[in-house]
């Protein structure tokens, strides 16, 4: 059977996630000086990428909550013992810079502009709803999507099959009907495919390495993945 929806991620997907955050770091350290553990910008800002890195893993993994793994997120970037209020403060600050520095990736609004009549559209992300549907609204887009489901509110993420079939559940669509495209090869792309998904892996960096996935290098390439049957091993051009 044909591809008949898209699921897609949003943070470095849809969304440049990783240019925000390190633009509102940028600002924020503009604003309140260098940590005294840091000797330039760069070295704090590459820092603080690792502790997301680490602190959401964390969160993923059901080791801390949402909440949790923000104030983990800043004790560890600052070295030092903080309470949960001044954590909070520290991160509510940053986050204002963070926001003000969002944007949707230039090739998605073409190429959903593209699928819109062909294939339906939800959100499955590692995140909690209550951030995602914001986000998504702040961007002017929350209407291309018929659901946004999340990690949080469902109990599961992702690469966890039960996030992608409870994905598939909600459009009511079997996963084989069902494509998936996000920025991290193992979590979305190879999790995807474990579930039974076709999961495409947006390879932004050109990365590559990962020949037994679907991968392309820009969302303008979707169009034609979707459309060729690469599920049932017919040659990929996009790898």
């Amino acid at each position: 059977m044909a591809i008949r929806a898209v699921l897609w991620d949003i943070d470095d997907t849809i969304f440049d996630y990783t240019g925000a955050d390190r633009e509102g770091l940028r600002r924020m350290l503009d604003d309140e000086g260098l940590p005294h553990a840091y000797t330039s910008a760069d070295h704090a800002l590459r820092r603080w990428r690792e502790l997301t890195e680490h602190h959401w893993a964390r969160f993923a993994a059901g080791e801390t909550d949402f909440q949790g793994q923000r104030r983990d997120r800043v004790r560890s970037f600052f070295v030092r013992e903080l309470s949960d209020d001044e954590a909070d403060e520290w991160f509510a600050r940053h986050l204002a810079h963070y926001e003000a520095a969002w944007s949707l990736f230039p090739d998605f609004l073409p190429v959903i502009d593209r699928l819109a009549g062909e294939y339906r559209h939800a959100v499955l992300s590692n995140s909690s709803v209550h951030n995602q549907d914001r986000k998504l609204r702040i961007l002017g887009v929350r209407d291309r999507f018929e659901a946004v489901l999340c990690a949080v509110e469902l109990g599961v993420s992702k690469p966890e099959a039960a996030a992608f079939h409870t994905a598939c559940d909600a459009l009511g669509l079997p996963p084989q009907d069902v494509a998936y495209v996000g920025d991290h090869p193992d979590i979305d792309a190879s999790g995807a495919g474990a579930a039974g998904l076709t999961g495409i892996w947006l390879d932004r960096g050109g990365l590559g390495g990962r020949p037994e996935l679907i991968r392309i290098t820009g969302l303008e390439e979707l169009p034609s993945v979707l459309q060729s049957d690469t599920r049932f091993g017919a040659p990929s051009t996009f790898r």
